[in-house]
């Protein structure tokens, strides 16, 4: 559609349309983009623009950093333990597993299998935070605790693609120094800069923000890595005043999900091809089960470790065995350096998307836990236990 306006109404249109759904069917809206993403790019022409591209990855880069800002040290070192070790074998345990069966079973060679294993050991940061905040779990312990897990499982698999795929060159280390020194400088100068700024119309302090995750974005890109993966740590090291100030928050989250991430999840289920879901559908489904039984195998037994609740360890779970910004990512990452090729791509995204869909949709249905804010939660233990 060479209509710039007539496209935008399309895509805004199809997002309004998931926004009206949710009214009658109790999912996140995240996911209901998704799925008319993938219904509305098999029947219409959902051209992926160059436009519609940055807005995508605008909205990926904001969604990535607002789930940084809302992890909470002081949560994270009352439950450093479950955090840690949740989050390391989330990672572990469906990495192994899918490399296996990928390099055994489907006789996929050794760089295929790796980037298999690599795009489906994810979490996904977008889409448990989306659901979290819809749901108001961002605001309680086990929601803070479960994207603090996200943040060690994904920063593993940004690890490993990194290490294995790595381009190792001049830009890597100026991109890696440049971090650095964000993550070491920006805690110190920001809150006193945002506090000689203050309230105004023109938001310099939004715009501070925006310019420092453009900046080490673009940094990112130059270095054959990700921009996202900046975000998250910005997003981190300035939590504390995030959290502090809800309203600054607010402001920031009004503009994502309002004009920004319906790009980057339609766009995700546009990428779905029915022939080729057609064709795989057995293999998709494997390589989705694969992910979600090693990810069950995994976390499950920690989380009565750790003395979860029954529905809270089972919630835990499925929210960790979801996947798509980075499953994504690892996967066009191999498409785009001739490793995987189309079909593969293909099936690996499926179960990717797939992975976002079936694990958020059980644990919304059956296995949402109460809502307990932190100011609530009881001192003596990290999580409630179910049914206490």
């Amino acid at each position: 559609m060479e209509n710039i306006w007539l496209a935008s109404a399309l895509w805004i249109g199809l997002a309004f349309t998931a926004a009206v759904m949710q009214n009658w069917v109790a999912v996140s809206v995240a996911l209901l983009e998704i799925v008319i993403g993938a219904v509305a790019g098999n029947l219409v022409d959902l051209t992926l623009t160059p436009w519609v591209n940055y807005l995508a990855g605008f909205g990926a880069i904001l969604l990535t950093f607002l789930a940084g800002a809302e992890i909470d040290t002081r949560v994270i070192r009352r439950n450093f333990g479950s955090t840690m070790v949740i989050g390391i074998v989330g990672f572990l345990a469906p990495y192994l597993g899918v490399l296996a069966y990928a390099h055994v079973v489907s006789g996929w060679s050794w760089p295929q299998a790796q980037i298999a294993a690599i795009a489906l050991s994810t979490t996904s940061v977008a889409v448990v935070y989306a659901v979290m905040v819809e749901t108001g779990f961002n605001q309680t312990e086990i929601g803070k605790i479960i994207l603090a897990a996200c943040f060690v499982n994904d920063l593993l698999t940004v690890l490993a693609l990194g290490l294995v795929f790595a381009n190792y060159n001049f830009w890597l280390i100026g991109f890696v120094a440049a971090t650095a020194i964000a993550l070491w400088f920006l805690p110190r100068v920001t809150p006193r800069f945002f506090a000689r700024m203050g309230q105004r119309v023109s938001e310099p302090q939004i715009k501070f923000v925006l310019l420092i995750l453009f900046a080490l974005g673009g940094l990112a890109n130059t270095a054959k890595s990700e921009a996202v993966l900046p975000a998250y740590l910005i997003g981190m090291v300035l939590a504390p005043i995030f959290l502090a100030d809800k309203e600054l928050t607010h402001r920031i989250r009004v503009i994502t999900f309002t004009v920004l991430t319906p790009f980057y999840f339609l766009k995700a289920g546009s990428l779905v091809r029915a022939d080729v879901i057609v064709g795989a559908a057995g293999l998709i489904v494997v390589y989705l089960a694969v992910k979600m039984i090693t990810k069950f195998v995994g976390i499950l037994p920690l989380t009565r470790t750790f003395k979860f609740g029954r529905k809270e360890g089972m919630y835990t779970t499925l929210m960790m065995s979801t996947g798509l910004t980075f499953g994504s990512i690892s996967a066009l990452f191999g498409l785009t350096n001739g490793i995987i090729d189309e079909r593969q791509y293909t099936v690996l995204l499926t179960a990717v998307i797939g992975s976002a869909v079936v694990p958020t949709l059980i644990a919304q249905r059956w296995f949402q836990p109460d809502l307990i804010p932190i100011a609530e939660a009881a001192p003596e233990r990290a999580v409630p236990v179910a049914g206490e």
